[in-house]
């Protein structure tokens, strides 16, 4: 009698179409792997399921019911559909293992991210695919967070807090220093105190970093801004074109200040001091992001053996 509350095996649509094409039972259990009455009590169980005979058991040569040849061509491609989808979602969690995910600030991911990896993969390349989502500092602590990313490559300082708790770990991989910078057209005989601010919007990672660290030393900003964006790049493009002082970060305009298209808006003892970091779940992860922290690791030795 059909059961509704029996679930179908995938293993008895594929004894039915195993008994097809061996045409007997001893063939098809053979083929299976089991033995025949194990076999029997399977076809049995699946036709208990169908509610139905599958099977014409009323003569020596095995065939299908018409009940059976309709049911045979549902099995058939369910067990084809099964199949093939198994193997597409292997295919992606291969791809998924073999791929690492990083998140970087938008800063870093112009100008430290593409040597460091080079020069990390100098010796030894890195077989997985890298996927590198670029974004402001709250964005990407989302992507890790949520599990989008397995590495988040970003400035940080004591001062400053971030979203990850004791469930994440990090290493320092360099240092940059956040400067005050103005147009020498802009600075030409103005008291820069008075001079318009460009400032970091509340996104930013490096804006972050400039509060906590002002309100550790005590310091005011000088005046309320009149431009924002969580963009240093593009605080530095403003203070290129003469629209005011801006805090960014050296690394993005050492070029400009021995240029002289940009220069120092304050004395050194007022830079900030901030580390480079790669941030990473402390639970493991899959066998590619694993391997690349060890190899991350062992980088980190050499280098600050070296140094």
């Amino acid at each position: 009698m059909f059961d509704e509350g029996t679930d179908v095996n995938i293993g008895w649509l594929e004894d039915l179409l195993a008994l097809v094409e061996e045409g007997g039972f001893a063939r098809a259990a053979e083929k299976r792997a089991i033995t025949q009455p194990s076999f029997s009590r399977r076809i049995q169980a699946l036709e208990d399921w169908v509610g139905v005979k599958l099977i014409d058991r009323s003569t020596h040569t095995m065939r299908l019911t018409p009940s059976g040849e309709s049911f045979r061509t549902v099995a058939e491609q369910t067990v084809r559909h099964l199949k093939i989808g198994r193997d597409e979602a292997r295919s992606i969690a291969k791809v998924s293992s073999e791929t690492l995910r990083f998140a970087s600030t938008h800063a870093l991911s112009l100008t430290f991210f593409p040597n460091w990896l080079r020069k990390l993969e100098k010796n030894e390349p890195t077989n997985a695919t890298i996927e590198l989502t670029a974004d402001h500092m709250m964005a990407c602590e989302k992507l890790m967070i949520e599990g989008r990313a397995q590495f988040l490559l970003c400035h940080h300082h004591e001062s400053a807090l971030t979203r990850f708790d004791k469930g994440f770990r990090s290493i320092k991989l360099g240092e940059d220093v956040l400067l005050p910078v103005v147009s020498p057209k802009l600075a030409d005989g103005k008291d820069l105190k008075k001079a318009p601010q460009l400032s970091f919007s509340a996104e930013s990672g490096m804006g972050r970093i400039l509060s906590a660290a002002w309100a550790a030393s005590g310091y005011q900003p000088d005046s309320k801004p009149v431009f924002s964006s969580h963009l240093a790049s593009v605080l530095a493009a403003m203070a290129r074109e003469g629209r005011g002082v801006a805090w960014t970060a050296l690394s993005l305009v050492e070029e400009d200040i021995e240029s002289g298209a940009l220069m120092r808006a304050g004395s050194p003892d007022q830079d900030i001091v901030i580390e480079i970091c790669l941030w990473r779940r402390a639970l493991s992860q899959s066998p590619a992001a694993e391997a690349f922290w060890q190899k991350l690791l062992k980088y980190q030795r050499a280098t600050n053996a070296a140094g």
